[in-house]
């Protein structure tokens, strides 16, 4: 592929990334906006959502608009991701009172989009399919306007098995994203992604890209030590397995035990990698310092 901007440089080994200073671009206040009505229903429904979990820097932004990610399945996680801010262990024993608690949520909130997400459950048999299942068809049924995406771990030791039961529970003719974040290049998964396999992340894609009524998606932090022909590779991979919606954003170090940024990325970096995403024929592309996996998901 040729790119019109392929001699733009695309890492910033900056004072900055060497420093641990945030350049101008990156740094944003999580103060800013009113979110405190979206706060007070969620913790009235006993719901934990990533934006917090994860120290979402978008987290004020996201919920001044009255939305947010929901997460599924507890807030421990059975992997230790070296770029993560959720804590993991031994999680507690599923709730069965969550789907309807989200429904009841999304109800009163009176949102048009949700993002259902969740944390890897992998001492279980399904992996969490069937309470991801369980609450899509709870939405469905209750608002079956309502858009739905999920961001599901890799399920696996039963991807076939799981997409079969989401997609399912999506009722005749129904639509839904589905994203799951490769993360990273494959180069770095050791360091990165412990746990995690970056064929088995693009073997679940191909899998839901393959039903009917799916959008594929996926997402990549940049600035943990990736290179320029590493990331392009990535992007012709995804879209090979039929990934048509494509998030890529900044590493921002949750504290001082994850992994150090290595790299800030500019602005006209994150076009670059926009512009050639488009140019492979990605559908839905978000790129810039302080996109996340959901940003603006609702677009």
């Amino acid at each position: 592929m040729t790119s019109a901007i392929a001699s733009i440089p695309v890492f910033d080994h900056s004072a900055e990334a060497n420093s641990g200073r945030m350049p101008p671009w990156v740094r944003q206040s999580l103060a800013v906006g009113d979110y405190g009505e979206t706060a007070r229903l969620l913790q009235g429904h006993r719901l934990t959502t990533v934006c917090e979990q994860a120290r979402c820097p978008n987290r004020g932004e996201c919920w001044g608009r009255g939305t947010a990610t929901i997460m599924l399945l507890g807030d421990t996680c059975t992997r230790a991701c070296a770029f993560c801010a959720v804590k993991t262990g031994q999680p507690g024993p599923l709730d069965r009172d969550e789907p309807a608690r989200v429904v009841a949520a999304v109800r009163q909130m009176g949102l048009g989009y949700v993002v259902l997400t969740s944390v890897n459950r992998d001492e279980l048999a399904d992996g969490g399919s069937g309470h991801y299942a369980a609450t899509l068809a709870g939405l469905r049924e209750a608002l079956p306007e309502l858009g739905l995406e999920v961001l599901t771990p890799d399920f696996r030791q039963d991807q076939a098995g799981a997409v079969e039961r989401l997609c399912g529970a999506l009722g005749r003719n129904g639509r839904m994203v589905w994203g799951h974040n490769v993360e990273t290049v494959p180069r770095l998964y050791r360091e990165a992604r412990k746990g995690s396999r970056y064929a088995r992340s693009l073997a679940l894609l191909e899998l839901a890209a393959q039903h009917d009524g799916i959008e594929a998606k996926s997402a990549l932090m940049l600035g943990l030590g990736e290179q320029e022909a590493e990331v392009l590779a990535v992007l012709r991979e995804l879209r090979a397995v039929g990934v048509s919606r494509l998030a890529l954003g900044q590493y921002l170090r949750p504290s001082r035990y994850h992994l150090p940024v290595r790299a800030y990325i500019t602005p006209q970096q994150f076009e670059y990698y926009a512009q050639a995403a488009r140019e492979m024929g990605f559908d839905w592309v978000k790129a810039g310092a302080m996109v996340r996996s959901s940003y603006h998901a609702e677009e």
